[in-house]
């Protein structure tokens, strides 16, 4: 995802830095009508970056966890992080496709209005504008919602695309240049930074945009139109048994990479080769999406792990940044919050020397203590993993969310 974000980055620049053509047209000429829809491209940039480098931050601190639970439990913190990043740059390349394609029929098709490809580009940025917003939040739930909608959403960016290609071709058609037509349809038939490598779409159907299909030795073929890296479907399959990404993502994901032909179908079963590949667990079989009443969520109250007023101590103890302690969450039962905290009265469960709060903190004192100095984050991560097994605490963690 680093290289193809880093791809799409360099091809932005090329596209900015491109002089005008003929009549001042091209991205960069009409006087500046097309300068933000090339800011829009640019201005992703920064908050996938962040979401891959966070998501390297946690997994390395992962990596440093004795505890295999814990480490578990702190991979999959990235999902969130991954997720957005892996959907993000899939739009962001797809808008590349829509750029280059604008500057294609703008230097190419003067036939074509520039009052009507503005408003063509303007509609297709709304379009994607909620799924952006979505996917940058790095919200679980607001992640999850649009990367299983993405591939209706890739569907009629699909179209859009064939839209604008086939209003070149007419206006050039009726300036009486068919040859010329027919050059600039095979060019914008290519024009697609990660063009499918399968055999060509039927003629009648649009280019599929912003989307790379690898095809390696053991690759995996599903009918004539999903063909996918065994490596990637090992890593997948990996990832989906370690809880870090799920498996409605992953059958977006794959109706993407599938082509037009599976756009449409946000909700289905992944085909059969695929899921054959990922191996038909209880991990592929549960891919049906789930919002949060139907996955039991809706009233399980969240609980701070890392007790919320000793935010300091913790902070002391490299507990900052992508490791801060609102970070380390769980949802528990209503009764097993309760329970761990002594009661529905929290007022009077931290009279019990046993509430979680108080247990904790007296652990952790009595360990650094015996050791003489100040613990680090590693020491209170493998300290919480133990007692989080003894109170029956899974460590799926969440962020909070303030309710």
């Amino acid at each position: 995802m680093e290289d193809s974000t880093g791809s799409v980055a360099d091809a932005l620049s090329k596209l900015a830095a491109r002089p005008p053509g003929l009549g001042n047209r091209g991205l960069s000429g009409v006087n500046g009508a097309f300068t933000r829809y090339l800011d829009h491209g640019t201005h992703q940039l920064p908050w996938l970056h962040g979401a891959l480098g966070s998501a390297t931050t946690v997994a390395e601190a992962a990596s440093g966890v004795a505890d295999p639970d814990m480490e578990l439990g702190i991979l999959r913190m990235t999902g969130p992080r991954l997720q957005a990043a892996m959907f993000g740059g899939m739009l962001l390349a797809a808008w590349l496709d829509f750029l280059q394609l604008t500057d294609v029929v703008l230097r190419e098709c003067p036939a074509y209005s520039v009052e009507t490809l503005v408003m063509d580009m303007s509609r297709v940025q709304r379009l994607m504008e909620p799924a952006l917003v979505a996917l940058a939040s790095q919200d679980p739930e607001r992640v999850e919602a649009a990367a299983t909608a993405m591939p209706g959403l890739m569907g009629q960016l699909t179209r859009e695309f064939g839209s604008i290609r086939d209003g070149a071709r007419t206006a050039m058609e009726k300036r009486g240049k068919l040859m010329a037509a027919m050059q600039l349809v095979e060019m914008l038939t290519l024009v697609s930074t990660l063009r499918m490598s399968l055999p060509r779409l039927p003629p009648a159907a649009p280019a599929t945009v912003g989307v790379g299909l690898v095809m390696g030795s053991g690759g995996v073929m599903a009918g004539s139109r999903i063909v996918v890296s065994a490596g990637w479907v090992e890593m997948i399959r990996r990832l989906v048994k370690a809880g870090v990404i799920s498996m409605p993502v992953v059958s977006a994901a794959v109706r993407i990479h599938g082509g037009q032909v599976l756009m449409a179908q946000a909700h289905g079963d992944l085909p059969q080769g695929v899921r054959d590949a990922l191996g038909d667990g209880p991990e592929v079989r549960g891919m049906h999406e789930t919002g949060r009443a139907g996955a039991g969520m809706s009233e399980h109250p969240q609980h701070h792990v890392l007790p919320r007023e000793h935010r300091e101590w913790f902070e002391k103890r490299g507990f900052t940044g992508d490791m801060d302690i609102d970070k380390f969450c769980v949802r528990l039962e209503l009764a097993h919050h309760q329970a761990i905290h002594g009661g529905g009265d929290w007022r009077l469960g931290r009279m019990w020397p046993n509430e979680w709060n108080r247990m904790l903190m007296r652990v952790l004192s009595n360990a650094e203590r015996e050791a003489g100095r100040m613990l680090t984050r590693n020491d209170v991560l493998n300290i919480v993993a133990d007692r989080m097994k003894r109170y029956d605490i899974p460590m799926n963690f969440t962020a909070w969310r303030g309710r």
